[in-house]
């Protein structure tokens, strides 16, 4: 694929999706737009729960503009594949993604750009989990836990900022460093891709079931 070619991709404000944008980009790619699964009973996006107000804000402060793909469960799959064919049409040649090494996830990816005719990019694929959270980190990039699988990892790590030294404390826990089995999610506020931070409050911690999670406000 040539230099400026146009690409969406796969955004959810975490940690993974953001260092695999940087990492096309620095390949010579252009953005075009991210996308972000947007939970219609939840009125949040789905799996890392951002709310409009707060997507508004990391597209300005991205400079790339962010589609919502709103959406039940049930659905899923059939409106995803809707919104790639939109962005297609308006001249994306990929759609970039940040899994890791979940072969599912793969399929998945590779499905709905096949249908929607475009190349999947997955530029941390088969990296180490641990090489990509510290590329992460020392890109410069300044992100916090904000949901925590109760059942994989202590709750009192929900709020933290993820630095080299917490994942070394996670690591001797037995939990996986880049969170990649479900532990925890991030949400992503500062680092090379903004022009400016992300400001935000943390909320009380919400539990819900063996989750517990922080609103970003």
């Amino acid at each position: 694929m040539k230099k400026n070619t146009k690409f969406t991709a796969a955004y959810s404000s975490g940690k993974d999706s953001t260092l695999a944008i940087y990492k096309a980009i620095d390949m010579g790619f252009e953005p075009q737009s991210l996308i972000m699964t947007y939970n219609e009973d939840k009125d949040r996006t789905w799996f890392h729960g951002i709310g409009q107000n707060m997507i508004d804000r990391l597209s300005d402060s991205l400079q790339i503009p962010i589609r919502l793909i709103i959406t039940s469960g049930k659905d899923y799959e059939m409106n995803f594949e809707r919104v790639l064919k939109e962005e297609r049409a308006k001249g994306a040649e990929i759609c970039v993604f940040g899994d890791i090494d979940i072969e599912d996830h793969l399929a998945w990816n590779t499905d709905r750009c096949k249908n929607a005719d475009l190349k999947p990019l997955l530029p941390l694929w088969k990296k180490s989990r641990e090489q990509v959270v510290y590329d992460f980190i020392d890109s410069g990039f300044i992100t916090y836990i904000t949901v925590v699988d109760t059942e994989k990892m202590d709750a009192k790590y929900i709020g933290k900022q993820l630095t080299r030294e917490l994942v070394l404390k996670l690591k001797s826990e037995g939990v996986d460093a880049c969170g990649e089995n479900g532990e925890y999610h991030t949400f992503v506020c500062d680092g090379p891709l903004f022009r400016k931070p992300v400001e935000f409050n943390p909320g009380v911690p919400i539990f819900d079931g063996r989750y517990v999670r922080i609103d970003i406000l």
